[in-house]
Protein backbone atom coordinates (compact mmCIF):
# COMPACT_ATOMS: atom_id res chain seq x y z
CA UNK A 1 0.00 0.00 0.00
CA UNK A 2 1.31 3.46 -0.89
CA UNK A 3 1.16 5.67 2.17
CA UNK A 4 2.85 8.72 3.56
CA UNK A 5 5.06 7.63 6.47
CA UNK A 6 5.95 11.02 7.93
CA UNK A 7 8.33 13.93 7.45
CA UNK A 8 11.98 12.99 6.97
CA UNK A 9 13.42 16.49 7.35
CA UNK A 10 12.65 20.18 7.08
CA UNK A 11 14.70 22.80 5.23
CA UNK A 12 14.79 26.43 6.31
CA UNK A 13 16.42 29.47 4.73
CA UNK A 14 18.45 31.69 7.04
CA UNK A 15 20.29 35.00 6.92
CA UNK A 16 23.39 33.68 8.72
CA UNK A 17 24.22 29.99 8.45
CA UNK A 18 26.81 30.03 11.23
CA UNK A 19 24.62 31.93 13.72
CA UNK A 20 21.71 29.57 13.09
CA UNK A 21 23.87 26.49 13.48
CA UNK A 22 25.34 27.87 16.73
CA UNK A 23 21.83 28.56 18.10
CA UNK A 24 20.50 25.06 17.41
CA UNK A 25 23.74 23.44 18.56
CA UNK A 26 23.61 25.37 21.85
CA UNK A 27 19.98 24.40 22.49
CA UNK A 28 19.82 20.83 21.25
CA UNK A 29 23.29 19.70 20.25
CA UNK A 30 23.90 18.86 16.62
CA UNK A 31 25.69 16.29 14.57
CA UNK A 32 26.58 17.76 11.20
CA UNK A 33 25.82 15.31 8.41
CA UNK A 34 26.88 17.37 5.47
CA UNK A 35 28.15 20.79 4.46
CA UNK A 36 27.54 21.90 0.90
CA UNK A 37 30.08 24.59 0.06
CA UNK A 38 30.38 25.43 -3.65
CA UNK A 39 33.44 27.60 -4.19
CA UNK A 40 34.47 27.06 -0.56
CA UNK A 41 31.67 29.18 0.95
CA UNK A 42 29.15 27.19 3.03
CA UNK A 43 25.72 27.31 1.39
CA UNK A 44 23.84 24.47 3.06
CA UNK A 45 24.41 22.65 6.33
CA UNK A 46 22.43 19.52 7.16
CA UNK A 47 22.41 18.39 10.76
CA UNK A 48 20.69 16.12 13.22
CA UNK A 49 19.28 17.76 16.34
CA UNK A 50 19.44 16.24 19.80
CA UNK A 51 19.19 12.47 20.02
CA UNK A 52 18.88 11.93 16.29
CA UNK A 53 15.15 12.02 15.60
CA UNK A 54 15.00 15.46 13.95
CA UNK A 55 16.91 16.43 10.82
CA UNK A 56 17.17 20.07 9.77
CA UNK A 57 18.61 21.31 6.49
CA UNK A 58 19.68 24.96 6.79
CA UNK A 59 20.17 26.99 3.61
CA UNK A 60 22.08 30.25 3.51
CA UNK A 61 19.85 32.87 1.81
CA UNK A 62 21.00 33.65 -1.71
CA UNK A 63 23.30 30.64 -1.85
CA UNK A 64 22.73 29.89 -5.54
CA UNK A 65 21.23 26.45 -4.95
CA UNK A 66 18.32 26.03 -7.37
CA UNK A 67 16.31 23.24 -5.76
CA UNK A 68 14.49 25.37 -3.16
CA UNK A 69 11.02 26.71 -2.42
CA UNK A 70 9.55 29.35 -4.72
CA UNK A 71 10.37 32.17 -2.31
CA UNK A 72 12.95 30.96 0.24
CA UNK A 73 12.88 33.61 2.95
CA UNK A 74 14.60 33.76 6.34
CA UNK A 75 12.06 33.78 9.15
CA UNK A 76 9.20 32.18 7.24
CA UNK A 77 9.17 28.75 8.92
CA UNK A 78 6.94 27.44 11.70
CA UNK A 79 8.34 24.14 13.00
CA UNK A 80 7.21 21.87 15.83
CA UNK A 81 9.68 19.49 17.46
CA UNK A 82 8.59 16.75 19.86
CA UNK A 83 10.26 17.21 23.25
CA UNK A 84 11.27 14.09 25.17
CA UNK A 85 10.71 15.49 28.65
CA UNK A 86 8.03 17.48 30.42
CA UNK A 87 6.92 20.88 29.23
CA UNK A 88 8.29 22.33 32.48
CA UNK A 89 11.70 20.87 31.57
CA UNK A 90 11.42 22.46 28.11
CA UNK A 91 10.65 25.86 29.64
CA UNK A 92 13.57 25.49 32.07
CA UNK A 93 15.89 24.43 29.23
CA UNK A 94 14.98 27.47 27.16
CA UNK A 95 15.36 29.80 30.15
CA UNK A 96 18.77 28.28 30.95
CA UNK A 97 19.89 29.23 27.45
CA UNK A 98 18.37 32.72 27.57
CA UNK A 99 15.64 31.94 25.04
CA UNK A 100 12.41 33.86 25.53
CA UNK A 101 9.18 31.85 25.40
CA UNK A 102 6.69 33.80 23.28
CA UNK A 103 3.68 31.58 24.06
CA UNK A 104 2.80 28.70 26.31
CA UNK A 105 2.71 26.32 27.84
CA UNK A 106 -0.47 25.75 25.86
CA UNK A 107 -2.57 22.59 25.48
CA UNK A 108 -2.13 20.85 22.12
CA UNK A 109 -2.53 17.43 20.53
CA UNK A 110 0.29 15.46 18.91
CA UNK A 111 0.09 14.20 15.33
CA UNK A 112 -0.69 10.74 16.71
CA UNK A 113 -3.54 12.04 18.88
CA UNK A 114 -1.93 12.26 22.29
CA UNK A 115 -2.67 15.17 24.63
CA UNK A 116 0.31 17.51 24.84
CA UNK A 117 1.62 20.88 25.94
CA UNK A 118 3.65 23.26 23.78
CA UNK A 119 5.91 26.27 24.19
CA UNK A 120 6.93 28.59 21.37
CA UNK A 121 10.05 30.69 20.77
CA UNK A 122 11.94 32.29 17.89
CA UNK A 123 15.28 31.30 16.40
CA UNK A 124 17.78 33.94 15.17
CA UNK A 125 15.75 34.55 11.97
CA UNK A 126 12.48 34.72 13.94
CA UNK A 127 11.26 31.37 12.64
CA UNK A 128 8.58 30.21 15.07
CA UNK A 129 9.79 27.07 16.83
CA UNK A 130 7.50 24.92 18.96
CA UNK A 131 8.55 22.30 21.50
CA UNK A 132 5.73 19.84 22.14
CA UNK A 133 5.69 17.43 25.08
CA UNK A 134 3.13 14.66 25.20
CA UNK A 135 1.37 14.46 28.56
Amino acid sequence: MNTLLGIDHVAITVADLEATWAFYDRLFGTRILRNYAPGGTPAVRVFILGGGTARLSVHQAGNGVDLVAHRPTPGSADICFRWGGTIAAAVAHLAHHGVVVVDGPSPRETADGLPAQSVYFHDPDRNLIELMAAD
